[in-house]
């Protein structure tokens, strides 16, 4: 970073990738900030700034060494596991300060040595105590699953044991009984029960009534008069839509089906119409909302239909890496494990990374959002007008 990059980023203020401090001496409040930045997307320490006002308080050349030291030694001994970062000594108007590089962790969640986790907020921190934000901090690390975790309470009798059978003649080619096993034993064998309880993933993809144990898991939908959230108007509304992943799917498909315009292809009395959004674009983007929606986050996948365009929200923003631009060209990161290797025997689902190329190849106007602040990944259809 050169001196006028580093300029540009001290006028634009703190934020919360960015923090001041006129000097450090405690390696352990450091050590905090550096958890924080960690534990969320990373960011920059810039030693030497006042945190008030902005202005350049540069280091002495003694000043330096300490504040390189202080911060080594927070990344290594303050912070568990330990990070690495990189500093660098940048000049400004004859005053020299340091900026040291906090990556986003790769083994999250970091916490201080007292074992408190930290997350960035706004340019403040605080600390993290629920434990379903503990649970997204281990989803993000590859190190928790929420579709793998257990459903206590739960029992072989909440399995649709018709659709299971269904299911795996679907995936084995056989029956269950040519199997000769229990489906105690299959799911045993899938790794969906323990104990007798279930797994979220099981209890989605079979149960009888998921929304028994986790009634947040629905899907609400809406055709709104108008173009605006805010409209008290309405064409079409249900309760919300309960029930396995095929019961989700089916239910929000011929709800989002119904309200919609159909029209005419070719010239003729006696010629076919055809759905103004294409019909695939839409089976994709469910199928994406529900198998890779964030099953940590208590809310529901939400529907709106507007005049001039179809919303899809899903729970959860992209995991890890994943960007806009790479799942345009099929880059995927399976989320729920259990949900991506067994969903396409009972949904259109193929698994590969080619949902959303497809849906942008049928609908070119395909926008997508990845909220971070929301924690939402939004899909928009236009309708034509």
């Amino acid at each position: 970073m050169d001196a006028l990059e580093l300029l540009d980023l001290i006028q634009k203020g703190e934020s919360s990738v960015v923090q001041f401090k006129v000097r450090i001496n405690d390696a352990y409040k450091i050590g905090t900030e550096m958890v924080a930045f960690s534990n969320t997307k990373g960011g920059l320490l810039i030693i030497g700034v006042d945190d008030k006002t902005g202005e350049i308080k540069g280091l002495s050349f003694e000043e330096i060494a300490e504040t390189n030291q202080l911060l080594a030694n927070a990344a290594s001994d303050n912070i568990k596991p330990q990070i690495f970062i990189e500093t660098q000594t940048v000049e400004i108007d004859n005053n020299n300060v340091v900026v040291a590089t906090i990556l986003e962790g790769i083994s999250k969640p970091h916490t201080d040595n007292k074992g408190i986790i930290w997350l960035k907020n706004g340019s403040d921190k605080r600390k993290v105590v629920a434990r379903e934000e503990m649970a997204r901090l281990l989803q993000n690390s590859g190190n928790l699953f929420a579709d793998e975790t257990i459903v206590n309470g739960t029992t072989l009798n909440d399995i649709d044991e018709d659709f299971f059978k269904d299911f795996i003649i679907a995936k084995t080619k056989k029956t269950i009984e040519e199997l000769g096993q229990s489906t105690s034993a299959v799911l045993t064998n899938l790794g969906m029960i323990k104990d007798g309880n279930l797994s979220l993933g099981a209890l989605l993809l079979f149960g009888k009534n998921p929304q028994q144990f986790r009634p947040a898991y629905t899907v609400q939908c809406v055709s709104i008069v108008g173009n605006d959230i805010s409209s008290k108007e309405y064409r079409d509304k249900e309760n919300p839509f309960t029930g396995n992943l095929k019961d989700l799917y089916d239910k929000t498909l011929s709800f989002i089906t119904r309200n919609l315009r159909k029209v005419q292809t070719k010239e003729g009395f006696n010629s076919q119409s055809e759905m103004e959004i294409p019909i695939e674009s839409i089976e994709e983007l469910l199928v994406n909302a529900l198998i890779h929606r964030d099953y940590f986050i208590l809310s529901s996948i939400k529907v709106f239909i507007f005049d001039n365009r179809i919303e899809i929200i899903s729970p959860g923003r992209l995991p890890n890496t994943l960007t806009i631009e790479n799942i345009k060209i099929g880059t995927s990161i399976s989320r729920n494990p259990i949900l991506f290797t067994n969903a396409r025997y009972i949904l259109p689902f193929v698994g590969i990374g080619s949902g959303i190329p497809r849906a942008i190849e049928n609908s070119p106007d395909l926008e997508l959002i990845n909220d971070i602040e929301r924690e939402v990944f939004v899909s928009i259809i236009k309708r034509p007008e």
